[in-house]
């Protein structure tokens, strides 16, 4: 008999169909869906697969007395209730390393099209306007860029950064003895120091708006901020209004803290280049994401331990 498997986000047929080889699928990738089938199916599910932003609460946990195994399919698990789940003996488990790549890509498309003003620049010429009025945007090679983080993303991040000529430094809670990159143990001093600043922490209360008022200040009027990590981190309203009054050069976001409504705040902001959280999309990032959440599956049901535990 397959083990049950409670599916509480998106997914395509091809992928329900990899994973109905191997499980017993139940889709529920919608709110009203997800209460349906926790109530309906939750006395026999056994694996939970849901992503950071959806989690699971303890409460469905706990109507759920056969589940053993929860798996985030990206690498962010913000709203797994992590500590109820080691509570009730219940393993966590991530997609940690599977869209590193994707993410650190859309992060240099994010950087290049806030400071060069591309988006803008697209839609001024489609109404006729020519270079001659236009200010000149800024170069981003030969710059600084400091990280609000260097976990696996941050470092590809850091790696694209140095191949256009970008001196780089970062913030952690405590220093990387295997990068040569300066490290700043206060992130306003970060900011300060760099012309770009990309956010690549994760998000929950540790982090919740590390990025505010005063980060933003010193990150100053040529400075640009680039959010690809989690919408919470950031205050958007000090944000919106860094970015109005000229603070704050420009702004390239993937996340926001309104999701899935896009931030109001920031939609009239020429400065600003918004994506709907897709960083970490691509047929390919999906594939690796889906194929290490069966080799946690796996690893778990064989008593190894899942492949990227918590």
């Amino acid at each position: 008999m397959k083990p049950q498997l409670l599916v509480l986000h998106g997914l395509t047929e091809g992928h329900r169909a990899q994973l109905a080889q191997t499980l017993d699928l139940i889709y529920a990738p919608t709110p009203a869906e997800r209460a349906a089938a926790v109530a309906e199916h939750g006395a026999r599910v056994q694996i939970v697969l849901t992503i950071g932003a959806t989690g699971l609460t303890a409460a469905e946990m706990d109507a759920m007395p056969q589940l053993s195994l929860v798996c985030a399919l990206g690498a962010g698990y913000e709203n797994i209730d992590v500590a109820h789940a080691q509570q009730r003996g219940v393993v966590v488990a991530t997609g940690a390393g599977t869209n590193e790549d994707c993410v650190a890509d859309h992060a240099m498309g994010l950087l290049l099209a806030a400071v060069r003003g591309i988006v803008h620049h697209d839609r001024l010429t489609r109404d006729g306007v020519w270079r001659d009025v236009l200010p000149l945007p800024p170069n981003v090679s030969g710059r600084r860029l400091g990280l609000l983080g260097l976990g696996g993303i941050g470092r590809k991040i850091a790696r694209r950064a140095e191949g256009f000529d970008i001196e780089i430094g970062y913030h952690n809670r405590s220093p990387r003895r295997d990068v040569a990159y300066r490290y700043f143990d206060q992130l306003r001093d970060l900011a300060e120091w760099a012309d770009f600043l990309v956010v690549a922490t994760p998000g929950g209360p540790a982090t919740r708006h590390l990025v505010n008022a005063e980060v933003l200040q010193a990150l100053g009027p040529r400075g640009t901020l680039v959010n690809i990590a989690r919408g919470s981190v950031v205050d958007t309203a000090a944000l919106a209004a860094a970015l109005r009054e000229g603070r704050l050069g420009a702004a390239g976001l993937d996340v926001y803290e309104s999701e899935p409504r896009p931030p109001a705040e920031l939609i009239g902001l020429p400065n600003v280049v918004l994506t709907p959280h897709v960083a970490g999309w691509s047929p390919e990032a999906v594939q690796r994401s889906v194929d290490q959440f069966v080799a946690n599956v796996e690893g778990h049901l064989a008593g190894r331990g899942p492949v990227a535990p918590v």
